[in-house]
């Protein structure tokens, strides 16, 4: 979060009209450090709300129906609530949630279970929450899980050189089975970007969820793919405190599954990180495949 961008005229203008009492000379620009996120922090004389600018029409209105699931699913102190919304400028307001950003947040071992604990109370209720998926989600979803194996598949070949024999049968296996293995896996209205960069912890409020801009229905354990990738494979003491909060464990075609598109997700960080020349990609998807594989 290192941007310092100015509120647009506009926007400023429509801020004044749902808080008359904001304080324009200590927004604070809070946007995430890439491109497409426009975020300010806006304080006012009772508290302070968030800002935000969607990068599109669709993820504005996944947004704000995902806020509206939040009111309905999680309790007021476990997420943020909608406050307004414009569909023409594609802005939307929100409270402030209590917490800080579990992402790089310095925790003790007990209290990382905890909050992967809590997580996984909270995603399981969100989940069962879950209204059915109609016929056009399910299409979006087989539509999405093609893709996935055909952009394993179009990687493999620019990776191939970079990978030992067991990655590139893995990658093999997503360009294969994912389509097929997906069509029986369970589908809810998921969160769609439930990793700790938004995931909020206080040791007085507790766990809360933030940022709702990719909630949709989908493949469930599409949920984890991130979090197995990145944080469980050195840490199964806390995938077992997740699991055990949401209050089942997953299948064994959720487990294959689970593996593919982690694998899927890795050897896209890599061909990105070749074809751009950026090391970071290039070292987080030899590390993410390197796990799968030899684990």
């Amino acid at each position: 979060m290192t941007q310092h961008t100015p509120i647009p005229p506009d926007l400023r203008q429509w801020i004044a009209e749902n808080l008359p009492d904001w304080d324009t000379d200590t927004a604070e620009d809070v946007s995430w450090d890439r491109g497409d996120s426009r975020v300010w922090r806006v304080p006012t004389a009772e508290a302070e709300v968030f800002v935000k600018l969607s990068p599109s029409p669709k993820d504005y209105e996944r947004e704000v129906a995902g806020y509206a699931y939040a009111a309905r699913a999680l309790a007021p102190h476990e997420a943020p609530r909608l406050l307004a919304a414009d569909p023409g400028m594609q802005a939307i307001m929100t409270s402030l949630q209590p917490g800080r950003v579990v992402r790089g947040l310095s925790l003790g071992r007990e209290e990382e279970l905890r909050v992967h604990e809590r997580a996984g109370i909270l995603l399981r209720r969100w989940h069962d929450s879950s209204t059915p998926a109609s016929k056009q989600d399910r299409d979006i979803i087989r539509a999405s899980m093609a893709d996935q194996a055909s952009e394993a598949a179009a990687c493999l070949e620019t990776t191939a050189g970079h990978l030992d024999d067991k990655q590139r049968a893995l990658i093999q296996c997503v360009a294969h089975e994912l389509p097929q293995l997906a069509e029986n896996l369970p589908v809810v209205y998921r969160h769609g970007d439930y990793a700790t960069r938004n995931w909020l912890w206080d040791p007085h409020h507790g766990y809360g969820v933030i940022d709702f801009e990719m909630s949709a229905h989908g493949v469930a354990v599409e949920e984890f793919v991130w979090l197995c990738g990145a944080v469980w494979a050195p840490r199964p003491d806390l995938k077992a405190a997740y699991f055990t909060g949401y209050g089942r464990a997953l299948s064994d075609s959720e487990e294959r599954a689970l593996r593919l598109l982690t694998a899927r997700l890795g050897v896209s960080y890599l061909a990105t990180g070749l074809s751009k020349q950026n090391p970071v990609l290039v070292e987080r998807g030899h590390l993410v495949l390197s796990r799968l594989t030899h684990e």
